[in-house]
């Protein structure tokens, strides 16, 4: 049951949730330099908007990755008293946009992060992961939460394979 607004900010707060909102809604609108925003669709009438961004990955020239995620509007994030958080949902789907060349990626099973983006004010983001399969020849990129609580358990994968493609590996 939602409790009403109130309840959820404590008294001395109240009359600075709206500048605080503007100012987190700021903060987490900045992205990582690798981003390029190519999507930005409303799909609700409280400002929740679903964003679209292409990813180059910086070190497999050839590859970009899409990502979306929901950025939710400054009625909702004070209606649902979490003015300083967005959904950790997102999901990707990367392909061969050109002709690869690999440069020198993490080959363990841990892989190496690609891009960030925050999603609330200190503890969560969205990072994408890039893991390589050297046996099946395929490049994973993992769309995955960070956070402290529920840890990262919202995640969508793409795979990028290399079986048959003229691939250049640069060291």
């Amino acid at each position: 049951m939602l409790m009403p607004l109130e309840t959820r900010i404590p008294t001395p707060f109240r009359r600075y949730a709206a500048p605080l909102a503007f100012l987190a809604s700021v903060v987490l609108s900045s992205g990582g330099a690798l981003a390029e925003e190519i999507g930005d669709v409303n799909v609700d009438w409280l400002g929740g908007d679903i964003k679209i961004e292409a990813i180059d990955d910086p070190k497999v020239k050839g590859v970009t990755c899409h990502v979306s995620y929901f950025d939710r509007g400054l009625l909702d994030r004070v209606r649902n008293g979490q003015i300083f958080s967005d959904p950790s949902n997102s999901a990707i789907s990367c392909r061969q946009t050109g002709p690869i060349t690999i440069g020198d990626i993490e080959k363990d099973d841990g892989g190496e992060k690609v891009f960030s983006k925050r999603t609330s004010l200190l503890w969560k983001s969205v990072d994408v992961t890039r893991i390589y399969d050297e046996e099946r020849k395929t490049l994973i990129y993992l769309s995955h939460a960070t956070q402290v609580k529920d840890g990262s358990a919202k995640m969508a994968l793409s795979t990028v394979p290399l079986y048959g493609q003229e691939v250049t590996w640069e060291d």
